[in-house]
């Protein structure tokens, strides 16, 4: 099953329309109009089970090396929960998940800007 369509994203307060341009199997796929913005979510069952949610963003500017031209710059963000066949329960993923969430959101994002500045 698939997520709603479109999905929408806002980045620094700009919202992004992102429609379903791919489904099948395990995944789906959402792409924005530019194509430099692209939403997936996927499942891999095995001996464990692993989602994953993920961003892929790209942008087009001057290339530093010869100004004249420009190049397709690119960055991916994504989550991902690595699951035991049996063991926890949906309610207890979420749980930790939420807990994750407090951990790097706290602070208008500290962690995430010293996780950026190359701190661990």
């Amino acid at each position: 099953m698939a997520f709603s369509d479109p999905q929408s994203i806002t980045v620094s307060g700009t919202p992004y329309s992102l429609p379903r341009v791919n489904s099948g199997g395990n995944s789906s796929e959402y792409r924005d109009a530019t194509g430099l913005v692209d939403l997936s979510a996927s499942h891999a069952y095995g001996r464990r089970t692993r989602r994953v949610l993920r961003v892929d963003w790209s942008k087009i500017s001057a290339d530093v090396f010869l100004p004249a031209e420009n190049v397709e710059s690119s960055l991916s963000t994504y989550m991902v929960f690595d699951i035991p066949k049996v063991g926890f329960t949906n309610a207890e993923i979420k749980a930790v998940y939420a807990g994750f969430k407090t951990l790097y959101t706290a602070s208008s994002d500290a962690l995430i800007d010293k996780l950026l500045g190359g701190e661990s």
